[in-house]
């Protein structure tokens, strides 16, 4: 298997991990969508990543297939999932939705001359809105991770996203302000996996 995207982005980085934690061998190619973008357009029309090519060809998007698959690939009690799955599943899918808007607000602050007042202001209150209701949700719980003593794809997942918030957007993110979230992060990225799969922050040119 492929996997194209550089580990800059939170989308790719999840399923880097799932990938080397999963032990499924896989080649990495950190194309950009700026300066790959004719590349990425070759085999994913919407010049996006992640994009996992499988060994027959087939090219998946969007992490959550991605990773939809790579599970199917794995044991059962070696999916990374707690038993409360559909907790997993919502947690996920608020921070994948938090990325997205930080993404938005980045390329809208980088790329346009005039910025949209309009939509900074949106996309700031939905970040910080997002961020308070997971740093409640994180205080509440008392294991090592948010659905107790096993990493999952969430866990993954909001700790991926809090490292290129950091990177990007640190005005709209305070560690101090949102000790659980800080501490997770951390947890997280003291992981040799997570150290492993990284690189810093190359915004676009």
């Amino acid at each position: 298997m492929i996997l194209i995207g550089q580990y800059d982005s939170p989308f790719v980085r999840r399923v880097g991990i799932a990938l080397r934690l999963y032990d499924l061998p896989f080649e990495h190619r950190p194309w950009s969508v700026v300066g790959d973008f004719q590349r990425l357009l070759a085999i994913n029309p919407t010049g996006s990543v992640p994009v996992l090519v499988l060994d027959d060809g087939t090219a998946l998007t969007e992490s959550k297939v991605i990773l939809d698959h790579l599970d199917s690939l794995v044991p059962e009690n070696r999916r990374l999932w707690p038993k409360d799955r559909l907790g997993a599943l919502r947690l996920s899918g608020f921070a994948m939705q938090l990325g997205d808007r930080m993404v938005s607000l980045f390329y809208e602050r980088r790329l346009h001359a005039q910025v949209s007042d309009v939509l900074q202001g949106r996309r700031e209150t939905q970040i910080t809105a997002t961020l308070a209701m997971l740093e409640r949700e994180r205080a509440a719980q008392s294991g090592a991770w948010w659905f107790g003593d096993d990493l999952t794809h969430a866990d993954i997942a909001v700790a991926c996203i809090l490292r290129f918030m950091q990177d990007c957007l640190a005005g709209l993110y305070d560690p101090e302000s949102h000790p659980a979230l800080a501490a997770h992060s951390a947890r997280a990225e003291a992981l040799p996996v997570f150290q492993d799969i990284s690189q810093p922050f190359m915004p676009p040119a």
